[in-house]
């Protein structure tokens, strides 16, 4: 246990930004499944639409490496061109 005042504190401060990391970033993989699960390519669009919206997002707070962003937006992107119409 922190016995040091700052100690204390850093401990408070960093489980809070670890939940709020691990909240964006299941919100990416829960976007990400959900436009895996669409069939219909107009739909897909404007759920990858939000869903690159929000990988940017976590990019921009550093809460995702960019590169691992670029190849989950690439992913996607190539799943949702291959859809039918």
């Amino acid at each position: 246990m922190a016995h040091h005042k700052s100690a204390k504190k850093r401990i408070r401060v960093s489980e809070t930004k670890r939940l709020r990391n691990k909240a964006a970033l299941s919100k990416v993989n829960t976007l990400v499944k959900k436009v895996h699960s669409t069939e219909n390519k107009s739909d897909a669009e404007k759920i990858l639409k939000e869903t690159v919206s929000a990988i940017d997002k976590t990019v921009s707070k550093g809460r995702m490496h960019k590169n691992t962003a670029a190849r989950k937006k690439s992913s996607l992107t190539k799943f949702v061109n291959s859809l039918k119409d």
